[in-house]
């Protein structure tokens, strides 16, 4: 009988369900690739190229490395607290 609900509600509630795997799925993708050390580590020397040839001045220099370094720290204690 439970099959047979589902089924018939399918039309009605499967774009509903659809959309909410999806944004689980997006989430979940999303936050494995924010929580990539190594993603993070690559951002940064990307940074330090981009201001070695000159394509990005001294304070967005800073700026955005302060918010990669505070990223990379973010990383390794929410690491620290799912071994600990």
């Amino acid at each position: 009988m439970g099959f047979l609900l589902t089924l018939l509600g399918l039309p009605v509630l499967g774009p509903a369900q659809l959309v909410r795997w999806l944004g689980g799925t997006i989430s979940k993708q999303a936050l494995a690739e924010y929580l990539d050390e190594g993603k993070a580590r690559g951002d940064l020397l990307e940074l330090q190229q981009r201001f070695e040839s000159g394509d990005i001045g001294d304070e967005e220099y800073d700026r955005l490395e302060k918010a990669l370094l505070e990223r990379m720290e973010q990383i390794r204690e929410l690491r620290a607290a799912g071994a600990g």
